[in-house]
């Protein structure tokens, strides 16, 4: 098989329907992008996980005339509320922030928004005891034994925000994944079609090619190479354009998350390791349509 001659035959494919072919590129792209803002989430939410497992809490929230009137809870039911936590099984650590160590830690998580620091006051901020526990998932044993005691306002699983959080992220992820799959289907079609058209418009070449001997995997194999390359570029697009999102609109609309540590950020290492996936997919869907074309619907 003379690989020149192949070479040159696709050139010629993709030449002679170059708007079908510049459809194709840009409906896989986009597809392959979609796919990739997917996993891209649920990189990101790995990471998330990774990072809050050892970190979550539950909040033990005073109420007000604790909160102002026994600054180092060494008053009842302050005190009392602190033995009883510290005696609790399966409880780790127990630290009392009082309401102006509140209000400080406030100021730094959300440090980079300062039109909300202008709102908040001292006073709004209850004292607090931070109950790290053995195991994150029982946070319901604090809750229960707790919660409506005298001093105490309130009982805050960060466990359950998280959870709606990653619930939220999740949700995103399978948007993007099912738009992929929409894009993915039209790709399909297009790749077929275009096959179709370009073995139409070279029927009398490759009938000829027939007629002189050539075998039906001689003359399928310049169709099936144009699909992969339209897709080998397709994925390259769809590469580029995650770099360019992330660089020019994702960093700048993320920037005050990732700064306060509330998501980790997406780096250009996450897009390099997606990558691949991306190309994968581009050439097994373009191979494996083409030749499913070649075999329904064209006879060569």
């Amino acid at each position: 098989m003379r690989t020149s001659f192949v070479f040159s035959e696709v050139v010629t494919g993709l030449r002679r329907n170059v708007t079908m072919t510049i459809a194709m590129i840009l409906t896989t792209a986009i597809s392959l992008g979609l796919l990739g803002g997917g996993l891209l989430v649920v990189r990101m939410v790995d990471k998330m996980q990774a990072n809050y497992a050892g970190k979550l809490e539950v909040s033990v929230l005073l109420t007000n005339d604790v909160s102002a009137n026994d600054k180092d809870c060494t008053q009842q039911p302050c005190a009392g509320l602190r033995s009883a936590l510290e005696q609790t099984s399966g409880v780790e650590t127990v630290v009392f922030q009082n309401r102006d160590e509140g209000f400080e830690r406030f100021k730094r998580i959300f440090e980079a928004q300062p039109e909300l620091l202008k709102l908040a006051r001292p006073e709004a901020i209850p004292a607090t005891f931070r109950v790290k526990l053995e195991d994150p998932e029982r946070t319901d044993v604090i809750k229960q034994a707790f919660e409506g005691k005298p001093g105490v306002k309130g009982v805050d699983d960060q466990g359950k925000f998280l959870e709606r959080f990653f619930d939220g992220l999740n949700g995103l992820r399978d948007v993007a994944l099912i738009l992929a799959l929409i894009q993915a289907f039209a790709a399909l079609l297009l790749i077929s079609n275009t096959i179709q058209v370009s073995a139409f418009t070279r029927r009398v070449e490759v009938g000829i090619m027939r007629l002189v001997g050539a075998t039906r995997w001689y003359t399928q194999l310049p169709f099936l190479i144009e699909a992969v390359v339209a897709g080998i570029i397709g994925s390259v697009t769809a590469v580029a354009g995650l770099v360019l999102f992330k660089a020019f609109f994702l960093d700048r609309i993320t920037r005050n998350l990732t700064e306060s540590g509330i998501i980790p950020p997406i780096g250009y290492l996450d897009i390099l390791i997606v990558s691949p996936w991306l190309f994968l997919v581009a050439i097994v869907i373009s191979a494996t349509t083409g030749y499913v074309t070649l075999r329904l619907y064209v006879r060569l």
